[in-house]
């Protein structure tokens, strides 16, 4: 939980995990959905609120303990360890909707359209994506050139010699989502600071045609 949220606190971990699922409810129509992928599911923070979830459900993570700790604890879903890069172990057109809460704020420029690319091609022809980004609510935690690369629209990342850590940030601003990320999407609806449990992250939904 450490490792995955960067805080001991069991309440907050619960009770973000809990809002971080009512932010996707609340965004897509479950009862049309069939398949899951909970993509960077860590130690299953959002992945245990699925738990009546009828349809099959899937998470995936980089870290090989908090995998192994998932499938002895959270046996109503299947796990698997990805690489900082892809593949995936999924077939093509696997899910209805992938979901990556935080992830793609930890990854530099060119893991994100990989990954990107990837998580299109398990979903399938209609199926949704899901991401939350550090949009324009944390320009104060900025530098001056970088705060003025963000508002041309340009990706801003710190650290991106420590991609997959809490340490590497990404900071997305809409018009690079919307004329970058968003390539081979159908459309993009982004809401600001919509991700109830990744406060005060931006929600992402981007639907494959």
């Amino acid at each position: 939980m450490v490792r995955v949220a960067g805080t001991a606190d069991a309440d907050w971990f619960l009770r973000s995990g809990r809002a971080g699922y009512e932010a996707i409810a609340a965004h897509v129509r479950l009862e049309e959905i069939e398949s899951v992928l909970d993509f960077g599911c860590g130690c299953g923070r959002v992945t245990r609120w699925w738990r009546d979830f009828p349809g099959s459900l899937a998470g995936s993570d980089l870290d090989p303990q908090a995998v192994v700790w998932c499938r002895r604890n959270l046996p109503f879903a299947r796990f698997e360890v990805n690489g900082l890069e892809p593949p995936l172990v999924f077939e093509d057109g696997s899910f209805d909707l992938v979901y990556a809460l935080s992830v793609f704020t930890h990854l530099t420029a060119d893991l994100q359209l990989a990954w990107r690319d990837e998580l299109r091609r398990v979903l399938r022809p209609t199926g949704v994506l899901l991401m939350t980004t550090h949009g324009r609510s944390y320009l104060p935690r900025l530098a001056g050139g970088e705060r003025a690369r963000f508002e041309r629209g340009e990706l801003v990342i710190r650290w991106g010699d420590l991609p997959g850590t809490n340490l590497c940030s990404a900071y997305h601003p809409e018009r690079y989502l919307l004329e970058t990320f968003a390539a081979g999407f159908a459309s993009l609806e982004l809401e600001s600071e919509g991700a109830r449990g990744n406060p005060t992250q931006d929600l992402v939904l981007l639907r494959r045609g």
